[in-house]
């Protein structure tokens, strides 16, 4: 159901509250032609109903021309702000940038965060950024997890479709989305309500198994078959299956870049509100479907680029993948069982 403007600005009002924003802050609202209108508008009235000095900064859209297809995430690395260290300067003297328009896996993002600026990512339909609005309850579940994440050694996950997964972990943090950027330098996506990390460099082995109704994106579609992928030393190496695994390797294959191959983020949904079933009632040009990223008890592996933790893989090839059903171990202790998170209080 579609939610009016007064309504999406008393969300972003509450949003931009847990997020610290008040009348010191100043706040900056990054947009392109493609933004949605009415949460380019809400931001605005939210940061001024708070009384935060606010002004909105629009770059022209951007395309590749190797990248397919509308999806933000179909293209990682170059962006509108690639360039443009006027347009880079002002987000970096603001508090708070509200990103319409999409900077993420860029490095000037990482440039930006770096000075202290924080980020808040909302690409979402309103009616999306409204049955997922982030509590402080959201932020607390996921960061008891990250307790557990943050110390261990492994990840081992498992299904009765046939994946078992194993990665060391170490080398590379764990990273939090709970739907709101409350400190200095922080990245966050409204909505969200998910945890990751990497696997060590070239150590993550076995196999996965998208069942059928798993989900491939930037593609946004379910699975109808099995896919199984090999992995050895931290990549792909084969891709078996029908129709939709020659799909894949034909979308991997395109980038001509051995790289698009690395096991990218591993981690898992615990975002309650966010539905499985929620992408097949939204155009393939909504948002970027945070439902199947976040959805409760997924575990969600990526492919591609991990230079945002400080890896060497810079490559375009971006590819997120939930999985369902799945059980996920830390070292010993089991923290997805069967698709059903465990609780860590």
């Amino acid at each position: 159901m579609p939610v009016n403007s007064s309504e999406l600005t008393q969300m972003f009002e509450h949003v931009l509250q847990l997020s610290k924003v008040d009348e010191t802050q100043t706040i900056a609202i990054l947009k392109s032609h493609y933004s949605h209108p009415q949460t380019v508008q809400a931001a605005m009235d939210a940061a001024c109903r708070l009384k935060a000095k606010v002004f909105i900064l629009e770059l022209p859209s951007f395309n590749h021309p190797k990248a397919m297809g509308n999806d933000m995430t179909a293209y990682c690395g170059d962006t509108a702000l690639t360039g443009n260290l006027a347009a880079q300067r002002a987000l970096e003297s603001v508090d708070l940038v509200i990103d319409t328009m999409m900077l993420l896996h860029s490095p000037e993002q990482e440039q930006i965060l770096k000075t202290g600026t924080r980020i808040l990512l909302a690409v979402e339909p309103p009616e999306v950024l409204a049955r997922i609005l982030p509590t402080l309850e959201d932020k607390i579940r996921v960061q008891t997890a990250e307790k557990y994440l943050k110390k261990a050694q492994s990840m081992h996950v498992t299904s009765n479709a046939g994946t078992d997964f194993y990665a060391p972990l170490g080398q590379y943090p764990a990273v939090t989305e709970y739907g709101f950027a409350d400190e200095p330098g922080r990245w966050d996506h409204w909505p969200s309500g998910f945890l990751f990390t990497w696997p060590n460099e070239n150590m993550a082995e076995g196999t996965l198994v998208l069942d059928v109704g798993d989900i491939l994106l930037p593609f946004k579609t379910y699975t109808r078959e099995k896919i199984t992928l090999e992995i050895e030393k931290g990549f792909i190496t084969k891709i078996h299956g029908g129709f939709d695994a020659e799909y894949l390797r034909e979308y991997m294959k395109y980038f001509n870049d051995p790289e698009v191959y690395g096991i990218s983020h591993i981690g898992w949904g615990l975002q309650p509100r966010a539905q499985w079933t929620a992408m097949g009632l939204h155009d393939k040009n909504d948002g970027m479907c945070m439902d199947a990223r976040a959805f409760n008890g997924n575990f969600l592996f990526s492919t591609g680029p991990n230079t945002e933790v400080g890896g060497s893989r810079k490559t375009p090839c971006h590819m997120d993948i939930p999985l369902r059903n799945c059980t996920i171990k830390l070292d010993s202790l089991t923290v997805v069982d069967n698709g059903i998170p465990v609780d860590l209080t």
